[in-house]
Formats: C-alpha cells, sequence, structure tokens
C-alpha cells in the first residue's frame, strides 16, 4: 500500500471533529426520519405488511457491509475512503471505478434530498394553508443554499450542526413509534416479520420483500460516511470504525420499530396503499395526527424538514471531501484539491449547482416526488456494488498486506456473507431478473438502471484513457493521506 503522511501541499484541518460529530455525521447522513416518513414507505408500496421483514433483510446486509468497511477505515483513515479501501484490497483499477460510482452517488445525493425539500413543504403549505404546490422549487433551491453556507463555514460548524439536527429528529420518531404501539393494543402482531402481509398482488411473498429492501437499503445508505471525513477526525482509526457500525445498528433499530409502529397502526394487510395515504405523507399527516392530534402534524413536519437539511449537510461533507481527495491526486482537475479558509470551495459549487439543477430538471420533467424516487434508485444500483467490492475488498487486504491480523469471523465469512446479501437488491433495482423472486421495475423508475450503466461506461472509458496516458494518477488511488497507528 502507498503511504503518504503529511505530505499534502494543501491539508484538511487534522482532528477537529470529535466522536459525536463522526457519528452523526453518518447518522444524518442516513437521514432516519426522512427514510422512515419517505424511502421506506416507497418500498412498502412493492413489500406490503412484510415491509419490516425488508428492513430486517437490508439491516443484516448493511451490519455485514458495515463490519468490513470499518475494519478498513482503521488502516486507512483517508478522505479518499471508498477507493481507496478497494484499491489497496483488490486494483488500483477497481478502486478508480468505485470512486467514479461514488462520484454519482453523492452528486445524485444532494437533488435527490433538495427534491424531498420541496415536495415535503408544498404539499404541507398547499394542504394547510392553500400555497400553491408550484413552489416547491423555492424551498428546493433556499436548502441547497442554506447546507452550501455551513459547508463553506468548515467541518466543525457542519458536524455540530449535524448533532443537535440529527438527535431532534431521531427523539421525535422514537416517541411517535412508541406511542403507536402502545395504541395498537391488541393489534400488535409478529406476523409482520414474516411474508404472510406481503400482499401486492404484483409483486407477492418474498419477491414483494426483495423489492422493497431496494428502498429500505437506500435508507440505510450513509452509514459509511464517517469515513470521507476521517482526515479531519480526532483519532480516527477508532472512531470512524466505531461510527460505521453504531449508526448501522442503531438507526437500524429504529427504522425496525417505526416500521413495525406503523404496520400495526395502519394495518399490515393495507400496507400496500401506506405511501399514499396523507396526501402521500403518511407520517405527518396520519400516523402523527392520529396520535398526538395537531401537535404531533407540526413536531413531525420540524422533524422532515430538519431531517433533509441534516442529511443534505451530512452529503455535502462527504461529496466535497470526495471530490478534493480526487482532485488532490489529479482524478478530477487540481482546483478541486485546493482549499479556502479550510473548505474545499470549487467543490461546494459544484455540487450547489448539480443539487439545484437537477432537482428542478427532473422536478419538471416529472414531477418531485417522482423525481426523488428515480434518483433514489440510483442511488441503490450505485451503492449496492460498492459495497459488494467492499466487502471483498476488505477479505482481500487482510488476507494479502495484513495477514498476521487475519481473523476468519471478521476478514472472511462476514465479508462474503455480506457480499453476497446485496446481490438480489442490486439486481432488483438495476432491472436483472436472475432471481425467480425479482420483477422488473416500473417506468419510469426502470431509467435508474441504464443511467447508473451509462455513467459506469464513461468511466470505463476514462479509466482506459488514463492507463494509456497517465496511469500513475490510477495507482494513486492507493495513497493514504493521514497517519496510521
Amino acid at each position: 500500500m502507498t503511504h503518504v503522511a503529511g505530505e499534502q501541499p494543501q491539508g484538511l484541518r487534522r482532528g477537529v471533529v470529535g466522536f459525536n460529530g463522526v457519528l452523526f455525521q453518518s447518522i444524518t447522513f442516513m437521514a432516519p426520519a426522512i427514510a422512515t416518513a419517505l424511502s421506506i414507505p416507497a418500498g412498502i408500496a412493492f413489500s406490503g405488511g412484510g415491509a419490516t421483514l425488508s428492513v430486517l433483510l437490508a439491516l443484516v446486509a448493511s451490519l455485514l457491509a458495515a463490519v468490513s468497511i470499518g475494519q478498513l477505515s482503521r488502516h486507512m483513515p483517508t478522505a479518499g475512503s471508498f477507493y481507496t479501501y478497494v484499491s489497496n484490497g483488490l486494483h488500483p483499477a477497481v478502486g478508480f471505478l468505485v470512486g467514479w460510482g461514488f462520484l454519482l452517488g453523492i452528486l445524485v445525493g444532494g437533488p435527490f434530498l433538495a427534491l424531498q425539500m420541496g415536495f415535503i413543504v408544498a404539499g404541507t403549505t398547499n394542504s394547510e394553508w392553500g400555497w400553491s404546490t408550484s413552489l416547491w422549487w423555492v424551498w428546493t433551491v433556499l436548502v441547497c443554499l442554506l447546507v452550501f453556507w455551513l459547508g463553506y463555514r468548515g467541518i466543525r460548524t457542519s458536524t455540530e450542526a449535524g448533532v443537535l439536527l440529527g438527535a431532534f429528529e431521531i427523539l421525535v420518531f422514537v416517541a411517535l413509534s412508541l406511542t403507536l404501539i402502545w395504541q395498537a393494543g391488541s393489534d400488535n402482531t409478529l406476523a409482520v416479520f414474516g411474508t404472510k402481509y406481503a400482499n401486492n398482488s404484483d409483486y407477492p411473498g418474498f419477491s414483494g420483500v426483495i423489492v422493497g429492501s431496494i428502498y429500505t437499503i437506500l435508507a440505510f445508505i450513509g452509514f459509511e460516511e464517517a469515513a470521507p471525513i476521517a482526515e479531519e477526525a480526532h483519532e480516527p482509526q477508532r472512531n470512524v470504525n466505531r461510527a460505521i457500525i453504531y449508526s448501522c445498528l442503531g438507526i437500524g433499530l429504529f427504522y425496525l420499530l417505526n416500521t413495525y409502529a406503523s404496520s400495526v397502526s395502519y394495518g399490515p394487510s393495507k400496507m400496500t396503499g401506506f405511501v399514499g395515504a396523507g396526501d402521500s405523507n403518511p407520517w405527518q399527516n396520519l400516523l402523527a395526527r392520529n396520535a398526538w392530534g395537531t401537535f404531533g402534524f407540526v413536531i413531525v413536519f420540524l422533524a422532515l424538514i430538519n431531517s433533509v437539511i441534516a442529511n443534505q449537510n451530512a452529503a455535502n461533507n462527504s461529496s466535497t471531501r470526495t471530490m478534493f481527495s480526487m482532485g488532490r491526486i489529479r482524478l478530477l482537475p487540481p482546483q478541486f484539491g485546493r482549499l479556502t479558509r479550510g473548505s474545499p470551495v470549487l467543490a461546494l459549487i459544484v455540487q450547489l449547482v448539480v443539487s439545484i439543477g437537477l432537482a428542478i430538471w427532473l422536478g419538471n420533467q416529472y414531477d418531485p416526488y417522482t423525481g426523488f424516487v428515480i434518483l433514489a434508485t440510483i442511488l441503490v444500483d450505485i451503492f449496492a456494488p460498492m459495497y459488494i467490492l467492499l466487502n471483498i475488498a476488505c477479505l482481500a487486504y487482510f488476507w494479502r498486506f495484513r495477514r498476521a491480523e487475519f481473523n476468519w469471523l471478521l476478514h472472511g465469512v462476514i465479508p462474503v456473507l455480506g457480499a453476497i446479501a446485496f446481490i438480489p437488491a442490486f439486481c432488483a433495482g438495476a432491472g436483472i431478473p436472475v432471481f425467480s423472486f425479482i420483477s422488473t421495475l416500473p417506468h419510469p423508475l426502470s431509467y435508474a438502471g441504464p443511467a447508473a450503466g451509462i455513467w459506469m461506461l464513461v468511466g470505463i472509458v476514462y479509466l482506459i484513457v488514463l492507463l494509456v496516458t497517465r496511469p500513475g494518477r490510477i495507482t494513486e488511488t492507493k495513497q493514504v493521506f493521514a497517519e496510521e497507528s
């Protein structure tokens, strides 16, 4: 492994983010409130009352990947994160393609979140005060500008904001879910952890559970996002690993609690209609009102707005650090590798422009919610294969380079199971019906797989050009720009 310590011309600020900031970087990237209210319900349309099982499967798969990523982060604390891990564990060319895919994922993350802000606020202001839903783009632009400002202020400001925002949304939804479970009384049942209520006629039984898991995996994307801020973390070899695993497990249990509560409250046999209930915002307009009245409606609305801001703030941190790291080794123009006041400003500007531009285009081409679901599917199509490769890279890295530390459970069994666990969701999201229980996605969600495929084809062409003209740049994906303990 090529190892560089303290040699970069411009360095990120070392040790300025404590464990809480690192932990909530992952937690807020997962956007627990928004994932509960929007991402998981999008999957419930397919899984019906089997949604809790979809969450459980996604938790197991994500936790396996979290262990592998955490093990790699202990030895490679770097803003390059994903691509550096794979470059060292497998091959720099594969690492480059992971970095290229990750770049799409983090760029798409901005407009994905901005669209959520648009239709949540527009829908609420329309139903309560009659404001036009055509104003959704105003809220989309405003949240993009806010997170740009937080990013420009620096990593300490943005991560401190993430801790406060993340804690608020979690407390609100835990309290609401416990209230719903208590109110359900005799309707509480463990049958929702099986396929009994997976009753979508087009996706019956386990087929619906698997397709539903596409959007449940989306809810978990982000547990690994402590990794890109490793160079700015205090004790990164210890804290990044802990943050990745704790965030995945903790928020996974949070999702299980919330999905179970919604199922027994709404009725497991009716769950295929849950996503459209309450004007397509069932947690805010239906469950919260039923449980807590007007207060519930208001507090959940605030929690959802809070969740979007926190998520986009965390996504901004990850995307800009990744673009910075790629600029630093000249996989992107070197201007991306320069800092202003400790922040990668060019990356911030690019993320701002992409977020606003793509969000407004998709929102007008279809509608904000459909645009959100299309981007959600692209995210899964990109992250699922990256999780597979990261699991394989963990096994290969410890077997090839750290044989004395190799543990058959941590570095053998868990990575293999983790890689296998993401294959069905990836095939379902990409529209590859290789298993009998996988069905193709409807239009326009079916565009997601080809869109991700085209991006990766461009990346392959770029890789070939670099290998022929500047092979050293591919090799530099192995560099770690922080000292290893």
